[in-house]
């Protein structure tokens, strides 16, 4: 190699050796910012990965607390409505004393067929289903079915009820109205006539003032519990075995432990009674002492359980008609058992029964269907006997529409000394009386009822002469 070149050689080694640390230096350095940035980013990757599961995690638990939210409103709003249903309506007030009136409009349009021959138009047959009223067949006399249309709205109602508080004392007043029960006043004192302007008498049904514990005035007799009545078109409703009576009368109510309360009452007496050979009741009015009832009633969230007891004086004085005097009386007694049990949580559907047996109590049942007692010839009454049986059924299909299924059956057995076999006799006494219905109602509205009953009735005669019905009834209801 020249000897010039060599010294230039060494240069260059020289100057190579002394810069490749810086070069080596400079490499590492780009390598760690490089590295350094690469777990900045990792770094903010992993926080942007947490911020979104906690975002996420917030949204499940807002959609989760706007789901509560909405059922907690649609809680509150159902309580809401059953609160406003549930809340006593407010009337008006009158000094301390709070008045609400009440009631409803009632149109009933009703046909009915009867294998015995003709209910006389104007008559509460055709107004009600009323099983002394079904015509028998008599072949001896033999007439032929009738098939008859009527429309009606003697049953709207309406009552007033005001209640006051006197200092620890509560005090309360109930009248109620209906133009159904009134017997009618003859056409020419005003009553209309189906011809033209159908107009009806008011009469008063129930009106009593209630201090505390006690009861004075004219209500539902203490011997039955008017809640077992059926839900029907008609003006009861399977009256055939019900006990049913309004008189005035005195109650006290004894709360005897939770749930259970003894109600005793003495109420207006009349003894109906009839004569041998002539089967037409008689209103007395010589009665010298209250019928006397006594009512256990157990009630709770279940429905309510009733068992309940009469005892009455039968009496017949006949001085006021100048013909031979005839007194007599005689112990009437009855024992009755009714309930209704609830089969859901919304009350909305419930099974009903009644059962009543007893000697001297005709008047209580079925409207009248038989007499207290028999006059016979020689001026002795004579015993009745009656047996009574009720059930009903109501199923809620929802809200709007349920269904009830009614059935009612009463029997009466005549004291041995009396004839049946001749008309000098009981031989055209009742015997016996059954009916069986059902119906459909639909509430479009929250005080609107719309039903349909088809009812078939029969009633017997102690010499088996017999008659039924059948009846379709349609009913439209506004309660206010």
């Amino acid at each position: 190699m020249p000897k010039q070149i060599r010294p230039l050689l060494r240069v260059l080694l020289g100057a190579t050796a002394l810069a490749a640390p810086q070069l080596v230096h400079a490499q590492s350095g780009k390598e760690a910012d490089l590295a350094a940035r690469l777990e900045r980013l990792e770094s903010e990757v992993t926080q942007l990965r947490t911020e979104l599961a906690a975002a996420r995690s917030r949204q499940d638990e807002t959609a989760a607390t706007a789901a509560t939210a909405v059922r907690k409103s649609d809680e509150t709003s159902a309580q809401v409505t059953r609160l406003a249903d549930n809340t006593p309506k407010l009337g008006f007030r009158s000094g301390n004393t709070t008045v609400v009136l009440s009631g409803y409009v009632k149109l009933l349009a009703s046909n009915a067929r009867y294998s015995g021959g003709d209910d006389p138009s104007n008559t509460l047959g055709r107004d009600l289903y009323l099983p002394q009223s079904i015509p028998v067949f008599n072949p001896a006399n033999p007439t032929s079915p009738t098939h008859v249309t009527d429309f009606s709205a003697k049953q709207t109602r309406f009552w007033v009820d005001a209640t006051s508080k006197l200092g620890k004392h509560a005090l309360k007043a109930y009248i109620e109205f209906d133009f159904q029960a009134a017997p009618g006043t003859p056409q020419a004192l005003g009553q209309g006539t189906q011809r033209t302007t159908n107009a009806y008498d008011l009469a008063m049904r129930r009106a009593f003032i209630q201090l505390d514990r006690w009861t004075f005035g004219q209500d539902f007799t203490n011997f039955s519990n008017p809640a077992v009545f059926p839900e029907s078109t008609d003006y009861v409703g399977g009256v055939d075995g019900l006990i049913f009576v309004r008189q005035p009368m005195v109650r006290y109510s004894l709360p005897l432990s939770h749930g259970l309360t003894l109600h005793l009452a003495a109420e207006n007496p009349e003894t109906a009674s009839a004569t041998a050979g002539a089967p037409a009741l008689i209103e007395n009015g010589e009665d010298h002492a209250p019928d006397m009832t006594g009512r256990l009633e157990y009630a709770g969230g279940f429905g309510f359980l009733d068992f309940a007891l009469l005892g009455r004086q039968l009496r017949v004085d006949n001085a006021k008609t100048g013909a031979a005097h005839i007194v007599d009386s005689r112990l009437g007694w009855g024992v009755s058992a009714s309930g209704k049990i609830f089969l859901d949580d919304k009350h909305g559907s419930d099974i009903r029964f009644q059962a009543t047996y007893g000697e001297g109590i005709g008047r209580y049942l079925g409207l009248n269907f038989g007499p207290d007692a028999v006059l016979q010839t020689n001026g002795q009454l004579a015993g009745v006997r009656n047996l009574a049986l009720f059930g009903a059924g109501r199923y809620a299909l929802n809200d709007q529409w349920r269904v009830n299924l009614i059935a009612s059956y009463q029997r009466i057995f005549y004291a041995d000394t009396l004839d049946p076999a001749t008309t000098a006799g009981i031989a055209m006494f009742n015997r016996q009386a059954w009916s069986v219905a059902g119906n459909l109602f639909y509430s479009p509205l929250k005080n609107v009822d719309l039903g349909i009953e088809y009812r078939h009735g029969e009633r017997r005669l102690v010499n088996h002469l017999n008659g039924h019905v059948d009846r379709f009834d349609v009913a439209a209801k506004y309660n206010f």
